[in-house]
């Protein structure tokens, strides 16, 4: 008898809970002031960011290949090197991101799953060292 693997996809709902996470990460980005430095990396409009993200988040939570189909390998860091990313930024896109989770997750264990790696994800992005003025 084979046992049946629920992803993490799966476990929290799908593709509507992923597509609700995204659309509120970019909300988030959008509408917070403690946001601005990572939403002024961005492009004027949100939109096509916000369908990457949840191609991308659909594949890397356990469902279909959403982004790799359409886009390839993720490439993740060369792909932001276009956009200079810190300490500040970083911080500010997990600040939106942990929002965004903590309100579209129920689950306390669930979202721990997903935070720990996409946090060491948010780090390994930055490629900008902190300006003088961050440092203590």
């Amino acid at each position: 008898m084979t046992e049946k693997v629920t992803t993490l996809y799966e476990a929290i709902g799908g593709n509507p809970t992923v597509r609700a996470l995204t659309h509120r990460f970019y909300a988030l980005m959008n509408e917070l002031p403690e946001a601005s430095n990572v939403r002024a990396v961005h492009p004027p409009s949100l939109q096509g960011s916000e369908e990457k993200f949840y191609e991308y988040m659909t594949g890397y939570l356990g469902g279909p290949p959403l982004y790799t189909d359409k886009r390839g390998h993720p490439r993740l860091r060369s792909r932001h090197l276009v956009a200079e990313i810190g300490p500040v930024e970083r911080d500010e896109w997990l600040l939106c991101f942990r929002r965004a989770l903590d309100e579209t997750i129920a689950s306390q264990a669930l979202r721990d799953l997903i935070w720990a790696p996409v946090e060491r994800l948010a780090y390994h992005m930055q490629n900008r060292a902190p300006d003088t003025e961050e440092q203590p």
